[in-house]
């Protein structure tokens, strides 16, 4: 059983650097906390979680878990000077207002936002500025997305969140702005855009999807087309292994989305001559190895 990776796989360039910027705070012996998981890779998480880097859901969390010390304070109750902890913005980003809080605080802060969801915060945030009426194509509740609203919001702009073409509102008058989350497929901003222009609207559009991520896809979508199974590897609640699994879905019937080896069936695989493998963003190289590893004992 032949098995062959896609030629663009695994962990982007935002993903890494946010990897190795909170195991340089641990490798210095530092308290870290995550604003939510660094990434959506829940064995990744769990790993860093061991090593210290431990994920919370607000700043409000790390005062409480630290008795309320920030960096302002300087010591702990004893009187003994102590390090302060770390707070690590993740790589899908913050709203205005959380990073405002950190500061307000005094912590240490390290801002492990991927530098194209920073680029596509300051495109929401600009077009609002402009007047525009901003469109987010993205997934309502995903970090992303509700960070991409609030720095438009926090130029007084009015957002809507659509998934699809089917979810814009009406209503719409110019100036309208677009933007993307970045782990979108191109194909369904092109299809927004398009709804846009046929209620006759002239609309703004940035394009804030992340180059990775369409070359993922184009990736596992050229090979998907040409295997008899697809595994595609990565978190169930990363958005950009999802949009991959869909990708391969539709070429290959056979696809499985899965977070590591244990997931593989044998039975699954019988009667394939060639399985295509490929992995999202937030996947690092190791799971994938692991992943192949187990397919070729299958």
């Amino acid at each position: 059983m032949e098995i062959v990776r896609a030629k663009r796989a695994g962990a982007c360039y935002g993903v890494q650097r946010a990897l190795d910027m909170v195991e340089e705070v641990l490798a210095e012996g530092g308290r870290a906390y995550t604003l939510g998981p660094l990434i959506h890779n829940p064995q990744v998480v769990a790993e860093l979680e061991a090593k210290g880097a431990t994920a919370v859901k607000s700043v409000e969390d790390v005062a409480s878990r630290e008795g309320g010390m920030t960096v302002a304070d300087g010591q702990s109750a004893g009187g003994r000077v102590e390090p302060s902890p770390t707070v690590v913005i993740r790589s899908h980003g913050v709203t205005p207002q959380v990073l405002e809080s950190v500061t307000e605080r005094g912590l240490y802060v390290v801002d492990a936002t991927c530098p194209h969801v920073a680029r596509a915060q300051r495109a929401a945030a600009e077009l609002a500025q402009a007047g525009c009426r901003v469109i987010v194509v993205g997934e309502a509740g995903h970090p992303e997305v509700e960070g991409l609203t609030a720095w438009a919001r926090n130029e007084g702009g009015k957002v809507d969140v659509v998934a699809c073409a089917e979810d814009i509102p009406e209503g719409l008058y110019d100036p309208v702005g677009v933007v993307a989350q970045t782990t979108q497929r191109r194909e369904n901003l092109q299809a927004v855009v398009a709804a846009l222009e046929l209620r006759g609207l002239s609309p703004q559009v940035r394009d804030t999807i992340c180059s990775a991520t369409r070359q993922r896809q184009e990736a596992a979508a050229t090979l998907a087309a040409d295997v008899d199974a697809m595994v595609v590897i990565g978190g169930r609640n990363s958005s950009n292994t999802t949009r991959l699994a869909e990708v391969c879905a539709a070429l290959c019937p056979r696809t499985f989305h899965i977070e590591s080896a244990d997931e593989l069936e044998p039975a699954a695989f019988s009667g394939c001559d060639r399985i295509g493998v490929t992995a999202g963003a937030s996947t690092p190289e190791s799971q994938i190895q692991a992943v192949e590893q187990a397919l070729r004992e299958i």
